[in-house]
């Protein structure tokens, strides 16, 4: 419904989407800049950024075009018009993810493939089948981890009906993090994004086996593949959260 009434519109819609693509690069803008000066960064070659980049971008792109919403859900919480969707046959977490989707999101997800496609004609790697293989695994794990940490941070939602900006923090700040070398980062964060709230795992754990460099914190080489894994342990840990969230939820009262 929300898709079929953008498209009423046909030119308000490319103006928008025109913006929001905008908008996102603006980010690789200041990553071209700084290239403008630099050869490297933290012995990241431009096209090796641009690669952290294009897969975080795309990760979390595809989240925020299919679960950005959700972060509306504290105010729906808040002033009682959660109880509407639950009488209807439909899954709530379908209905609020749905809820005024924003076709428009879908600027962020082309301009991070654009950047993507850039530069796996610029990076000077020897591949093979299974680095090719990695690749497509790395977007799609990350859009799954990306997807459940958005999930967690609504169902956090129904007790901090105000508390969108947390969940922010570890989805529009982890996707910032992630788009350069974790060499530039304090040890002790790098720790934290591989070992607490592991958001390595969207890129920088599998890219740095594709660039050919050392796992990040430690991790052995293997832990490249576990992308999927740890996307499957979050979504097992946010489907739980958002079920003790329903549960807890006693609607606004008068």
């Amino acid at each position: 419904m929300w898709v079929r009434s953008t498209m009423t519109y046909r030119f308000s819609f490319a103006m928008t989407l025109l913006s929001n693509f905008t908008a996102t690069g603006f980010d690789f803008v200041v990553i071209l800049l700084m290239f403008g000066q630099v050869d490297g960064l933290g012995g990241f070659s431009f096209a090796e950024v641009a690669f952290l980049y294009g897969t975080t971008g795309t990760a979390f792109g595809l989240a925020d075009l299919v679960l950005g919403q959700v972060q509306r859900l504290g105010r729906r919480v808040r002033d009682g018009t959660l109880d509407t969707l639950l009488v209807r046959p439909v899954p709530v977490l379908a209905q609020v993810a749905a809820d005024r989707f924003a076709l428009r999101r879908v600027g962020r997800v082309i301009q991070g493939l654009i950047v993507l496609v850039w530069s796996l004609v610029l990076l000077d790697v020897e591949w093979t089948p299974l680095r090719a293989a990695l690749v497509p695994v790395m977007v799609i794990g990350g859009w799954l981890i990306f997807s459940a940490v958005m999930v967690m941070g609504a169902a956090f939602q129904f007790w901090a009906q105000d508390g969108s900006e947390v969940a922010n923090a570890f989805t529009y700040g982890g996707n910032t993090l992630l788009q350069y070398p974790p060499v530039i980062f304090a040890q002790d964060l790098v720790r934290g994004v591989v070992y607490v709230v592991p958001l390595a795992f969207v890129n920088w754990v599998p890219a740095l086996y594709v660039l050919g460099r050392e796992a990040p914190a430690g991790l052995p080489g293997w832990a490249a593949f576990a992308s999927p894994l740890v996307a499957a342990v979050f979504w097992v840990v946010a489907g739980l959260a958002w079920r003790v969230g329903m549960r807890s939820y006693r609607s606004t009262g008068s």
